[in-house]
């Protein structure tokens, strides 16, 4: 922590803080709604995963908070078994992911093919934008998302009751900021994120305008927003229908934290993260937020870039950011409550589109042919069809696929010869998922000062996900200055090119 207090690092990582900050904000209420709870559930997680996981972290730079990838799963939990289920599960949750850090099975999760976990991502994005579809109407989402889709045209046909037609304009006004200011903001404030622009002016337009719609419900003090368990605690993690939701929280939260730090380590060539580490700080988080009765936390993309892109350099950003809403909640609450339910849906519902990404998809089938394409299609179609655990199962199911007609030789040889001022690594067998974790660690560990060989030549097949990792390690190593060459079959060569 020395390093955060010097005078290079200090001014940036301050004002970085600030920018998580304003996105975190509106993002920790509006992903609290879409979950079915209370706004200041989800800014106590944002200030556990500021405050404590920031100190504990594996990736310094990775911001934690509230999940849009967790919202349908929560709201599913509150809507079936109720919002005290949610404390036991997130403590056994937490309990999951430490224990899994301290064994030392983090880099597994990476081994998660980028199919299945764009694919779940891409699902979510429909569902959030299929249930704040609603909100936008100041109306209450379905239970599922098949029934929230069927409704849509509904609410459009409704447009002729006022209120609705206000709430829906307030919504349109929040998109159209958002979206609006982040393609004309001039470069020096490229930094104000669109997220806050939108909801302000909503808020305003509501306020001046003396709008009736419905607005955030935000406690006088924060404290009344935390939950401590009922005194069943131990009979209640007993319950095989918790055990299960546990087990899924806990697998799709490190999935998603795990895989948001390796695109955080892509954006900077700082401190490299220690997954282990950040797989056991997130479980501390979630075993606080379960005892707080708040909302899951995991490691979060859009408030992790922000915090790169305004300068962040260490651990200090993301503190001081969990300081500043904590701050916020504590002596504005009253400001908070000006904010109309529907400005949250509209940044939800930008949120979601963005979460289905087809340009992943189109990446994967130009780069790896039709079956990771096949994979991430049916995990999406699932998740939204039945649940987000089944979703992920049948695309880790289907991904098997790519390694039947090689599972008689699933085996993965490293060898590695230096002369001179080159080292070279040659591969021969099968690179899958199933090697990935040990591939990643010996790459990682070669040194920096060579020029690195990577020989394909007895490479007998590699499926996309360890493709996708050797492509982002050769992309990460050149562009730190170092020299990559590759040498080998043709075929093997075009998949890793980048």
């Amino acid at each position: 922590m020395l390093k955060a207090f010097s005078g290079g690092t200090l001014s940036r990582d301050f004002t970085a803080s600030i920018v998580v900050f304003l996105v975190a904000m509106p993002l920790c209420m509006g992903i609290a709604i879409a979950s079915g709870v209370p706004p200041e559930k989800g800014l106590v997680t944002g200030i556990i995963g500021g405050i404590v996981v920031g100190l504990l972290a594996g990736s310094p730079l990775q911001v934690s908070g509230p999940a849009a990838g967790l919202a349908v799963i929560v709201f599913e939990i509150v809507q079936q078994q109720g919002l005290s289920a949610l404390g036991p599960i997130l403590i056994l949750a937490g309990a999951i992911q430490v224990i899994a850090g301290l064994l030392r099975v983090g880099g597994w999760f990476r081994a998660i093919s980028p199919a299945v976990v764009h694919g779940m991502l891409a699902g979510i994005g429909v569902l959030i934008v299929v249930g704040q579809f609603h909100v936008l109407f100041d109306d209450k989402p379905l239970a599922s998302g098949l029934a929230n889709l069927l409704a849509m045209p509904g609410q459009l046909f409704g447009l002729t009751n006022q209120d609705a037609a206000m709430a829906f304009a307030v919504g349109l006004v929040t998109i159209s900021g958002m979206i609006g200011w982040e393609k004309i903001r001039p470069a020096s404030m490229k930094l104000l994120p669109g997220a806050l622009v939108g909801v302000v002016l909503a808020t305003l337009v509501a306020f001046f305008l003396g709008l009736p719609v419905a607005r955030v419900v935000v406690p006088e003090s924060i404290m009344s927003a935390v939950t401590l368990p009922e005194g069943n605690l131990l009979a209640q993690m007993m319950t095989p229908s918790v055990i299960t939701t546990a087990v899924a929280i806990a697998f799709i939260a490190s999935a998603e934290t795990l895989l948001s730090a390796a695109a955080v380590d892509r954006m900077h060539d700082g401190v490299r993260t220690n997954y282990n580490r950040e797989l056991s700080a997130q479980g501390v988080g979630n075993l606080l937020c379960g005892f707080a009765g708040a909302l899951p936390m995991t490691g979060v993309i859009v408030r992790s870039s922000a915090n790169v892109q305004a300068g962040g350099k260490t651990r200090l950003s993301t503190i001081l950011h969990g300081i500043w809403i904590l701050g916020f909640v504590a002596l504005l609450p009253w400001l908070l409550r000006e904010i109309p339910m529907a400005a949250l849906a509209g940044i939800l519902v930008v949120t979601g589109v963005r979460l289905v990404s087809l340009d992943h998809a189109k990446h994967l089938l130009h780069r790896y042919g039709p079956l990771p394409a096949v994979v991430w299609a049916a995990t999406l179609v699932t998740v939204v069809t039945t649940d987000l655990l089944t979703g992920v199962l049948v695309g880790i199911g289907l991904s098997l696929l790519e390694m039947l007609p090689h599972v008689r030789r699933l085996g993965l040889k490293i060898d590695e010869t230096s002369w001179d001022n080159k080292h070279e690594v040659a591969l021969d067998g099968t690179a899958s998922f199933f090697s990935l974790p040990g591939l990643s660690a010996r790459l990682e560990a070669l040194p920096a000062g060579r020029v690195i060989i990577l020989n394909v030549e007895r490479l007998g097949h590699i499926d996309h996900t360890c493709a996708e990792m050797l492509r982002e390690w050769i992309d990460r190593r050149r562009n730190a200055g170092m020299e990559v060459e590759l040498f080998g079959a043709a075929g093997r060569l075009r998949q890793l090119a980048a």
